[in-house]
């Protein structure tokens, strides 16, 4: 039986239907990612299933005492609350019942009490919170006010999970977390044993979590079993066959309205039947849903700039006795895209003020390339006055804007971003936070750029407007600098990644991030590898003997060791080394895919076996391949 059942909903802002007659269930140990248009609904689709909210119309049939905890896109804490209370609001009816029992008020039922305390396991209720900290890494005793946006989201989970729900609710969890957080979430979640629905744009995130996609599309919601690349492939499919049978019933309208004008010339009787199904067809086209309108991303590139953009030597920034930036030394060509990858706070916003000239190191030398024209997303962000309409955002005192596809009235332009002429003199303060993300690009992208700066524009952007805003990034000339914790929507984009690796030390990697977890993860595992066999090297080594205490101790350096010039054989060797590992990579890739999909599993359990231990064979032989490499490289 299901948790949780929507009935027949609907649910209106304005003109605009969020929900028409919409129907869903949630089963137990289910774990569904909601998507959709910013703006469709899907918070408040979640707060009505969270009790939170009611419909217009419809129901909500709930399963007898059941337990379900939202957590918002922006959790709200009492001012001055410590880490311990904040969480201990998960368990405040355990706890405050425990107080009225301990308190032995005359007028209390104490056996009702005692009962029901049981039943939420309320005489505990300290421990519980106490080992969810532990498990999240939290400390009790500070203040959520000192938090970071973070770690004040970590706090919001902790309150829900310590309240042990059936049902777990949650709205955008991974914004504000950086990447270590966000793989933390994600292994939190898939081991969570009750049923979840989360709302993320992040589609690696769904891809890992979720069992099955549900989509609001226009007021509808649709059902998608599986991952969120399955529901990838089945969507174009479904909207190819959509467009096809619009197409054709369009023909069909076309050619019964010339039958019906030319049927009054032709003859005095009409076929009845046919007049009917004129009707039929006429309605059905006016109740269709269309498909909306795509956003159009396109942005003007500037001048060109110089071939050099930045040129760090030797640069170190600190604050605060903390290091930021240690000792780097860096180039940054036209066209690079890099991805700027840390924990929060590890210094990204700092070092990407030194690569743009906005900030002095405090040792080293930084050198600017000529002609930069830089578009700041950030910057604008906190500039958005709630209060001014959209018109007057993007374009104040003018009704034209100098698009890259030439000049554009304010309306047209707004339209390319999915914002309707009727919501054009709307205040910024009604727009839902994806909206607004997709305003400031729309303001971004107004002004020529050969250099844009964008630091986390994923945030609320729904994942239609994130593939156009991966196509303009991927075609665009300039240089972009880009942070972000969004891993699939770096790797269609970055050509290189620098990393904080911890006390101001960043590093570049070539490629995506799929490629640097790749590389960072195979130099652990091989690093450990060769401290396992030095350790037992030297456990199997025999005690030395003792030696006779010598008049005199003398000094003596060891001998450089020659590197030995490599055989013909090894130096071939060697040289093809890079193309083998390329093969293998690419070979385990396309596994990994099949593995990620649902075609492998309609194949059969010895196909399944077989496909996951070639992947595994993989591993060893790059790992293999990877010692070799070093040991030849050593020469």
């Amino acid at each position: 039986m299901a948790l949780l059942n929507l009935l027949d909903a609907s649910l209106a802002f304005g003109h605009v239907a969020l929900l028409d007659h919409a129907a869903m269930s949630l089963e137990a140990g289910e774990r569904l990612g909601l998507i959709g248009r910013n703006g469709t609904g899907k918070s408040s689709l979640l707060r009505i299933l969270a009790g939170l909210e009611l419909p217009d119309d419809g129901s909500v049939q709930v399963q007898q005492n059941l337990r379900r905890y939202f957590v918002p896109q922006e959790p709200q804490f009492a001012p001055g609350v410590t880490v311990f209370d904040a969480v201990s609001e998960g368990v405040a009816e355990a706890r405050d019942l425990r107080a009225r029992y301990e308190a032995h008020d005359s007028s209390e039922d104490l056996d009702a009490l005692q009962t029901r305390i049981e039943a939420l396991d309320g005489w505990t209720w300290e421990q519980r919170v106490d080992e969810t900290l532990h498990r999240l890494d939290l400390a009790g005793d500070r203040r959520v006010d000192d938090l970071s946006g973070g770690m004040r989201k970590r706090v919001a989970l902790a309150q829900a999970l310590v309240a042990a729900p059936e049902v777990l609710l949650l709205d955008e969890p991974t914004n504000h977390l950086d990447l270590d957080a966000i793989l933390w979430l994600q292994e939190l979640l898939v081991a969570f044993k009750g049923a979840l629905l989360v709302i993320t744009h992040d589609r690696a995130f769904l891809d890992a979590v979720s069992t099955r996609i549900i989509e609001l599309d226009r007021g509808q919601i649709r059902s998608y079993p599986g991952s969120f690349s399955a529901y990838e492939a089945t969507k174009a499919r479904e909207l190819e066959d959509e467009a096809l049978a619009n197409a054709r019933a369009d023909k069909m309208l076309a050619q019964e309205e010339i039958w019906i004008r030319k049927g009054v010339e032709a003859r005095r009787t009409r076929s009845v039947s046919r007049i009917q199904r004129l009707v039929q067809l006429r309605e059905q086209r006016s109740a269709r849903r269309d498909v909306l309108g795509r956003a159009k991303l396109d942005v003007a590139t500037g001048e060109r700039s110089g071939k050099i953009v930045a040129e760090l030597e030797g640069v170190s920034k600190a604050y605060d006795g903390r290091t930021i930036v240690r000792d780097l030394s860096l180039t940054i060509l036209r066209g690079d895209k890099v991805g700027l990858i840390g924990p929060n706070g590890a210094g990204k916003t700092t070092l990407l003020k030194m690569l743009l000239g906005q900030l002095e190191p405090d040792s080293g030398t930084v050198k600017l390339g000529t002609q930069m024209q830089v578009a700041y997303f950030d910057q604008m962000r906190g500039a958005l006055n709630p209060e001014a309409t959209l018109v007057d955002t993007i374009s104040p005192g003018s009704e034209w804007i100098d698009s890259p596809s030439g000049r554009k009235h304010v309306m047209s332009y707004l339209g390319d971003f999915l914002f309707s002429p009727a919501r054009a003199n709307s205040p910024v303060k009604s727009l839902s936070g994806g909206e607004r993300n997709r305003l400031l690009l729309a303001r971004l992208f107004a002004k020529p750029a050969n250099v844009l700066v964008l630091d986390e524009p994923t945030n609320d952007l729904d994942i239609e407007t994130l593939d156009l805003l991966e196509e303009l990034l991927q075609n665009y000339p300039g240089t972009v600098f880009l942070v972000s914790h969004d891993r699939r929507f770096l790797d269609a984009v970055i050509t290189s990644t620098l990393v904080s690796e911890g006390d101001g030390h960043w590093r570049e990697y070539e490629g995506s991030v799929e490629d640097w977890l790749i590389q960072s993860q195979r130099a652990k595992a091989l690093a450990a590898k060769t401290a396992a066999t030095q350790a037992k090297a030297a456990a199997a080594a025999p005690a030395p003997a003792p030696i006779a205490a010598a008049p005199v101790a003398v000094a003596v350096s060891a001998p450089a060791v020659a590197r030995r010039k490599l055989g013909y054989k090894e130096q071939r060797e060697l040289d093809g080394l890079p193309a083998r590992l390329e093969a293998l990579e690419l070979e385990q890739k396309q596994l990994s895919e099949l593995l990620a999909g649902t075609e492998l599993y309609a194949q059969g359990a010895e196909r399944i076996r077989e496909v996951q231990g070639r992947f595994e064979q993989i591993e060893e032989e790059l790992m293999t391949l990877l010692e070799r490499w070093e040991l030849l490289s050593a020469g």
